[in-house]
């Protein structure tokens, strides 16, 4: 069912990590900084900054207890995040290329608002 997180760090494409957060396989959490979730994340995302989380912030509630997939810009950060979640036994891979990569391929971003989103 969620086999790469089974391999070891492998990272999932975009369009994977799309299919398995938006079919409840896992949760998508975007840990880039307030003004960048603002000017556009994954739609269906948590969010959870990476400075928050090297501080030892908990996951967000329906992040608990299940898979998680992390982003950023570019996928730096993202795979920080997989380092610390997997320090603390949390299941965790990332996306590769991050939401610049997502945009790339066409997949859902959504703004602040509501509105249609970009990646700043």
């Amino acid at each position: 069912m969620f086999s790469l997180f089974h391999r070891g760090p492998a990272r999932l494409t975009p369009q994977q990590a799309h299919r398995q957060s938006g079919d409840g396989q896992a949760v998508l959490l975007d840990v880039r900084e307030p003004p960048k979730w603002r000017a556009g994340h994954p739609s269906g995302a948590l969010h959870l900054p990476l400075s928050r989380l090297r501080t030892g912030r908990a996951l967000p509630r329906a992040a608990q207890g299940g898979p998680v997939i992390t982003i950023c810009r570019s996928g730096n950060r993202s795979r920080q995040a997989v380092g610390i979640l997997a320090a603390r036994g949390v299941e965790a891979t990332d996306a590769a290329g991050g939401m610049t990569a997502r945009t790339r391929a066409g997949l859902p971003v959504t703004g602040d608002r509501g509105h249609s989103g970009g990646t700043a």
